[in-house]
């Protein structure tokens, strides 16, 4: 799937970076371009709200305006300048004819400053230096410069501010000392790796495996067991997993890493414990085992779920390879979703409408939920459902001729072949806005709903 990467950036950089990033592939820019300091939050935002991104790249200006409304799990990159910039500043400098000192400089640290100082032999009292501060406006920072060239007569400052450049057009020369193209184009490298090592991460294969907890206290184990099962079928976000009976009393699911993270909460809680205990009337303990083959995940899962046997309330543990213990999770947290019934006749009414089962559109928008407003390309859409590349391309053209995806332009990811057709799924829009029909007798959650399956869409379940 292609990488999705933000950039704040001011308006008059926008070039410079865009350049920086022409090496990249594999790789779709967002850009937020601003002028003003103060359009930086309110831009930033909106670019959040309406992608899901990988990574972000922005300037200490930017990120001091918006650090807060960035997602903690977010890979980001705040582009500082380096010595070698603030060195290159001095040469421009120098090929004008500028002495090198007195000069008055801002936002470069000091021990930045008095490095390439020293390395250039330069009169360390003839420098003045105004380290970035996030709360210091920038009217200040142009105060501090201009008291320093009134006491010292310098000609010219170097700074890293597009505010300071505007006060002083036309009046006083200001120098960049903005990172150069090398500086940007090695940290956008880093931060598309540091996204992707993400991204795989979240792709390692796991296993969970759920226990009925005391199974001489259930009066009918088998029914208890079949009942959890069809409660994790009938859960929309299990649905990328592959679920099987694991003994009388257990079911196990195998899936990536990023599933049981969102279904935990990033390991805090694991809500379906209390749906099992309120629906079924039993207590269900569950394990999580992260490794690197599937027989290490199932035997460490299965420690996790001994380990939480022990307790006395339903809980869930996750055990990872490098002997990492994470838990207790308990029941509390927000309840997960129900497959289509919880909707009622609406996305039967939409499945019939588009050609497709119940089930099949379930799992779609369960998919659509995950990429949380990223757009996807046929090929990456085929992979969530384990379906042919050919067969993800016919969905997307059902999909498309019943307006469920929105174009989305395309993407190169390799430097060879066409660009990638890139689509937005448009379900969960679609069923919001028939929410308000009536529900059919039998549509209440539960039962054997995700049962009808699509054939080879389906195919990643027991639930055929």
């Amino acid at each position: 799937m292609t990488l999705v990467i933000g950039l704040v950036v001011h308006r008059s950089h926008h070039r410079l970076f865009q350049e920086a990033a022409r090496t990249l592939t594999g790789v779709r820019l967002e850009w937020v371009d601003y002028e003003a300091e103060d359009e930086i939050r309110a831009r930033t935002a909106g670019l959040l709200d309406r992608q899901r991104l990988d990574g972000l790249l922005l300037g200490p200006v930017p990120y001091a305006r918006c650090r807060d409304l960035l997602p903690p799990d977010l890979p980001v990159t705040v582009t500082r300048s380096a010595g070698l910039d603030l060195a290159l500043a001095w040469c421009r400098a120098l090929a004008r004819g500028w002495p090198a000192t007195p000069v008055s400089i801002d936002t470069f640290d000091q021990e930045t400053v008095d490095e390439v100082a020293a390395a250039l032999d330069l009169d360390r009292e003839r420098i003045a230096c105004l380290p970035f501060d996030p709360d210091q406006p920038v009217a200040e920072i142009v105060e501090f410069h201009r008291r320093f060239l009134d006491r010292f007569g310098g000609r010219y400052v170097i700074s890293v501010r597009t505010g300071v450049v505007a006060a002083f057009a036309g009046a006083v020369p200001v120098l960049s000392g903005l990172a150069g193209l090398g500086t940007i184009r090695a940290e956008l490298h880093e931060l598309a790796l540091r996204s992707q090592s993400k991204r795989a991460s979240e792709r390692r294969f796991a296993a969970g495996v759920f226990l009925i907890a005391k199974p001489e206290r259930s009066a009918n184990l088998d029914r208890a067991r079949i009942g959890l099962m069809n409660m994790l079928l009938n859960t929309p976000e299990y649905a990328d997993g592959w679920i099987e009976d694991r003994g009388r009393r257990g079911v196990i699911v195998f899936a990536h890493q990023a599933l049981f993270e969102a279904v935990t909460h990033n390991w805090v809680s694991l809500p379906v414990l209390a749906q099992a205990q309120d629906t079924l009337g039993v207590r269900v303990v569950a394990g999580f085992g992260v490794g690197p083959s599937a027989r290490t995940c199932v035997a460490l899962a299965e420690r996790a779920a001994n380990r939480a046997e022990q307790d006395d309330s339903p809980g869930a543990y996750l055990i990872e390879e490098s002997g990492v213990m994470i838990g207790p999770m308990g029941p509390a947290g927000h309840p997960l979703h129900f497959t289509y019934r919880a909707h009622g006749a609406g996305i039967e009414r939409l499945a019939e409408r588009v050609g497709l089962s119940p089930a099949t559109l379930s799992r779609l928008a369960a998919v659509e939920r995950g990429l949380d407003g990223q757009a996807v390309s046929p090929s990456d859409l085929a992979g969530s459902l384990g379906i042919t590349d050919p067969s993800g391309r016919r969905l997307i053209r059902k999909l498309s001729e019943s307006g469920l995806v929105i174009p989305e332009g395309s993407a190169q990811v390799n430097r060879k072949g066409r660009p990638s057709r890139l689509y937005r799924l448009g379900i969960g829009a679609a069923l919001a806005a028939g929410a308000t029909a009536p529900a059919g007798p039998g549509d209440a959650a539960g039962g054997d709903g995700g049962r009808d399956g699509d054939g080879p869409v389906d195919g990643g379940r027991r639930d055929g």
